[in-house]
C-alpha cells in the first residue's frame, strides 16, 4: 500500500458513537462513491475506510461515458453525470431481475424475444 499520509487531500474530524458508529462526510460519501459497504484497512496507527465497488460499478462504463461525450458533457460535469447515471446501473438491473421473477412465478407480463427483438419495420 502507497504512504497514505503523502495522498492526504483534506482531513475533518468526526464523532464517533457510544456504538462505535460514524458518519462520513457527505462531500467525502459523494466524491469518494460510497454506496452500502465500506471496506475498512488497519495499519499500524491508522484506518482506512474505502468504498467497496459494487459488482456493476463497471457495468456499461464505455457505454455510459460514449453517451455523455457525445451528448456533449466533459469536465466535471462529465464526472457527476457518469455517477449518477451509473448508480442507476444496479437498480435498473434489480428491477428487470424481479419483473423476471414475477412472470416466473406467474405473476407478471411475459414477453416473448420476437416481441423484444423484432426488427422495426
Amino acid at each position: 500500500m502507497p504512504s497514505v499520509v503523502k495522498h492526504i487531500r483534506e482531513q475533518k474530524r468526526i464523532k464517533i458513537t457510544s456504538k462505535r458508529q460514524l458518519t462520513i462526510p457527505q462531500k467525502y460519501y459523494a466524491e469518494l462513491g460510497f454506496d452500502k459497504e465500506a471496506m475498512c484497512t488497519m495499519g499500524d496507527g491508522f484506518l482506512i475506510i474505502q468504498p467497496v465497488a459494487n459488482a456493476s460499478s463497471g457495468e456499461f462504463a464505455e457505454e455510459i461515458l460514449a453517451d455523455l461525450i457525445k451528448e456533449g458533457f466533459s469536465g466535471q460535469k462529465l464526472l457527476d453525470e457518469f455517477k449518477a447515471r451509473q448508480a442507476k446501473v444496479r437498480p435498473g438491473v434489480e428491477a428487470m431481475l424481479e419483473a423476471a421473477r414475477a412472470v416466473a412465478h406467474g405473476k407478471g407480463e411475459y414477453a416473448s424475444y420476437e416481441d423484444i427483438f423484432e426488427a422495426e419495420e
